[in-house]
């Protein structure tokens, strides 16, 4: 797994909308109806999360959840956070 180029990473976050580059990592904060909907995006995500073998930084407060991406072993942002980035905004469309 190889670190994205800056022009392919543009590219891609041109594709993803919501998505920004924090502190060299991809970068989003959902927000739910309330605890409940918030909680069911992660528990609902976490399934797919584990069998792609590639976990967020992910925080939840009350009806938000803060997501952050990056492959450690590559040391930067890799196709496989591109990759989550698209199922999470999936699951999220589901829930909002």
């Amino acid at each position: 797994m190889h670190k994205l180029s800056d022009s392919d990473l543009r590219s891609e976050l041109a594709k993803l909308g919501d998505w920004t580059v924090i502190n060299h990592k991809l970068h989003r904060e959902y927000k739910f109806a309330d605890f409940i909907h918030a909680f069911g995006f992660m528990s609902t995500s976490s399934l797919s999360i584990e069998k792609m073998n590639h976990h967020p930084e992910w925080c939840n407060v009350y009806n938000r959840v803060t997501v952050d991406l990056t492959t450690h072993d590559a040391g930067g942002i890799t196709s496989k956070d591109i990759e989550l980035a698209t199922l999470l905004d999936a699951n999220a469309k589901k829930l909002q």
